[in-house]
């Protein structure tokens, strides 16, 4: 099982807001023992944002989509999800009531009289507006709900509100995945080699070692160690011991300078 993530937002693409979601995801997946295998980036563009939806929900991947599902003009994920489907929108009843007991106990804090007909109240209703046949994702953080349809799930772009909502995905539609991706990784820092001379030595490791993989990641002005290469397997914590091996003595047999070693 794979899983995804869109985040949704012009502003994550013009640098007013830094995106935070991406790192997130990954130590929730990690400290589940799952792993991220896309991400998408894609700014306030029905058109885009419907595309990479649809890919979405045909990939059979798990994925969340993150940001967009509010009520405001620029908000385009719920329609859109609904356009990628070939569905149509609809007040979610759950979502809806929801949405009163925000509304109450709004009114309530603020001392004054709960009047569900007002007319923004009335437009605070479009929040609970899903494609048809949607299930609600809980916020425990102010009850207004995200939704999901099959194996995407959209949350608001807020880490607030979609860090918790994320981790109750997780934890309640897929706690039996928990723990099927234990990954591990093993590197070595390389002084004075070309990563050209090198690759001969991954390839045969990654056709040695079937389920291992081998990466090369060059620094050239690292603070501690300067120029080198940092190289590595990943995969299965119980194959990664031979393939490691092997990729040591393939480096002395090269001749290669070796540094200090690495195990994340």
């Amino acid at each position: 099982m794979n899983f995804g993530l869109i985040i949704i937002g012009d502003e994550i693409l013009s640098g007013k807001r830094a995106d935070k979601h991406l790192p997130k995801v990954i130590e929730l997946l990690a400290a589940r023992g799952l792993q991220l295998a896309w991400a998408r980036y894609v700014g306030d563009d029905p058109q885009r944002i419907s595309a990479d939806l649809k890919h979405a929900f045909d990939s059979g991947d798990v994925v969340f989509s993150c940001g967009g599902i509010g009520a405001t003009p620029d908000d385009h994920t719920r329609q859109c999800a609904a356009a990628a489907l070939g569905r149509p929108l609809a007040l979610h009843p759950q979502a809806r009531d929801l949405i009163f007991d925000r509304m109450r106990d709004t009114a309530a804090e603020q001392g004054i009289a709960f009047e569900p007909d007002r007319p923004d109240n009335v437009h605070r209703l479009n929040m609970g507006v899903f494609p048809e046949g949607a299930q609600i994702i809980p916020n425990p953080y102010n009850k207004i709900a995200g939704f999901s349809v099959g194996q995407v799930f959209f949350v608001p772009g807020f880490p607030v509100m979609a860090w918790p909502m994320i981790e109750w995905v997780l934890d309640q539609r897929f706690a039996h995945l928990h723990g099927q991706h234990t990954q591990q990784e093993r590197s070595v820092i390389v002084f004075g080699a070309m990563e050209a001379a090198l690759t001969p030595l991954m390839e045969s490791i990654e056709a040695r070692f079937v389920g291992v993989k081998v990466f090369s990641l060059p620094s050239v002005d690292h603070p501690q160690w300067g120029r080198h290469i940092e190289l590595g397997v990943k995969g299965d914590a119980s194959a990664l011991p031979p393939a490691y091996a092997a990729l040591l003595d393939g480096l002395r047999t090269h001749g290669a300078s070796i540094g200090p070693e690495l195990v994340r």
